[in-house]
C-alpha cells in the first residue's frame, strides 16, 4: 500500500511539473510576442513604452477599464470552451461563430416574444433556448460526420456562413425593427441580464462564463462522459475496443460544443446589446479557436487567454485614442501571440491526428 501511495504521489508531482512547465512556456511565448510587437511599433515610428503603457492603463487602469476588458473577454470565454470541448474528442469545431449567432438570435426571439414572464423564469429560458439552438447547429455537423464521414472542419465552417446569412436575412426581413438599422426590437426587460459594473456593459454573463469554466473542467476530468470524450480524442480505435460508441461521442461533443457557443451568444444579446443586431459579433467564434490554443486547451488557461485578448481589444482602443497608434497594431499583437503560443500546439495536434 505504501508503494501505491508513493507511485500516486510521484505521478501527481510529474503532472504538476508538466503543468508548471507548460504555463511557463505560455508566459514566455506571450512575452516574446510583445517584444516583437514593440519592435514593430518602433520600426513604425511609435514609442513602444508609451503605447504599451496606454494599453495597460486602458485595460486595467481603473474599474471602467476592467469592466470593458471583461466585457470583451466574456463572449470569447464561451467560444474558446466550445472549441476546447470538441478538440478533446478529436474534433475541430471551427464553426463556433455560426453556433454563437444562432444561439444569439434564438435567445433574442425568446426575449422578445415571451414577455410577461417573471425574470427568474424568462432569463433561464432565453439562455437555455440559445444553448439548445447552438447545440442543434453543431449537431448538424456531427450527424454528417457520423453518418457520411464528412470532415467537421469543412462542415462547421460552411455552417457558419449559413448561420451568418440566415440570421442576416431574418433580421433584415421577417423580424426587422422599424428603421434603417438591421436589428430586432428590444427584448423584454424581464429577459435582460443585469449589469454588474455600470457604466460599463459588463453583465451577469461573466458569471455564467465563469460557471461554465468550472463545469467544463469538472466534466472533462471528473465524469465518465469526460473520460469517454478524451479517450475518443486520444485513440478512437482503443476507445471503440473498450466499448465506447464513437458516433455517440462525436454527437455529444459537438452538441456540447455548439451549446457553449450558443450560450455565449445568448449572454451577449441579453446582457450587452438587448436585441439582435446584424454584425454585432466581430468574430468571437474565430477568436475562440485561437484563444483555446493559446490557453493550452485547458479551461482555466482559456479563461486567462480570453482576458488577455479582451485586454488587447479594450486597451487597444484607448491606446489608439491617446497615442494615435493604429488599431491595426493590436491585431498584429494578437497574431503574434497566436503564432508564438498556439502554432506549435496546433501543428502537434494536426500531426498526431494524421498519424492515427
Amino acid at each position: 500500500m505504501t508503494e501505491g501511495l508513493a507511485a500516486a504521489a510521484k505521478r501527481a508531482l510529474t503532472d504538476a511539473r508538466r503543468s508548471i512547465e507548460g504555463a511557463m512556456f505560455q508566459v514566455a511565448a506571450i512575452l516574446l510576442a510583445f517584444i516583437v510587437g514593440a519592435l514593430v511599433l518602433y520600426v513604425s515610428g511609435y514609442d513602444p513604452v508609451s503605447a504599451y503603457a496606454a494599453m495597460l492603463m486602458g485595460a486595467f487602469g481603473d474599474m471602467f477599464g476592467v469592466g470593458q476588458t471583461l466585457t470583451q473577454a466574456t463572449p470569447i470565454i464561451f467560444t474558446s470552451l466550445a472549441f476546447l470541448v470538441s478538440s478533446k474528442a478529436g474534433l475541430f469545431n471551427i464553426g463556433a461563430e455560426g453556433q454563437f449567432l444562432v444561439g444569439a438570435f434564438t435567445s433574442s426571439l425568446v426575449g422578445i416574444y415571451l414577455g410577461g414572464l417573471p425574470w427568474v423564469v424568462h432569463i433561464p429560458l432565453a439562455l437555455l433556448a440559445g444553448a439548445i439552438a447552438g447545440g442543434a447547429w453543431g449537431l448538424i455537423a456531427a450527424v454528417l460526420k457520423a453518418r457520411f464521414n464528412a470532415h467537421e472542419v469543412i462542415t462547421t465552417m460552411m455552417l457558419s456562413y449559413v448561420a451568418t446569412y440566415l440570421t442576416g436575412y431574418m433580421v433584415n426581413y421577417p423580424f426587422k425593427a422599424p428603421g434603417w438599422v438591421s436589428q430586432t426590437v428590444r427584448i423584454a426587460p424581464s429577459a435582460e441580464l443585469p449589469r454588474i459594473l455600470p457604466p460599463t456593459q459588463l453583465s451577469a454573463g461573466i458569471l455564467v462564463a465563469l460557471a461554465l469554466v468550472a463545469f467544463t473542467a469538472y466534466l472533462l476530468q471528473k465524469t465518465i462522459l469526460g473520460f469517454e470524450l478524451r479517450a475518443i480524442g486520444l485513440n478512437p480505435s482503443a476507445a471503440e475496443s473498450a466499448g465506447i460508441s464513437i458516433n455517440r461521442g462525436i454527437m455529444t461533443a459537438m452538441f456540447l460544443s455548439g451549446a457553449m457557443a450558443g450560450l455565449g451568444g445568448a449572454c451577449e444579446i441579453l446582457g450587452v446589446h438587448r436585441r439582435f443586431i446584424q454584425g454585432f459579433s466581430p468574430g468571437y467564434g474565430w477568436d475562440g479557436l485561437a484563444v483555446a490554443l493559446v490557453g493550452g486547451l485547458d479551461p482555466v488557461g482559456s479563461l486567462l487567454a480570453s482576458i488577455l485578448f479582451g485586454a488587447l481589444r479594450s486597451g487597444g482602443m484607448i491606446m489608439t485614442r491617446s497615442t494615435k497608434v493604429p488599431l491595426d497594431i493590436v491585431i498584429i499583437l494578437q497574431g503574434l501571440v497566436i503564432i508564438f503560443v498556439a502554432a506549435p500546439t496546433f501543428i502537434r495536434s494536426l500531426l498526431k491526428r494524421r498519424s492515427k
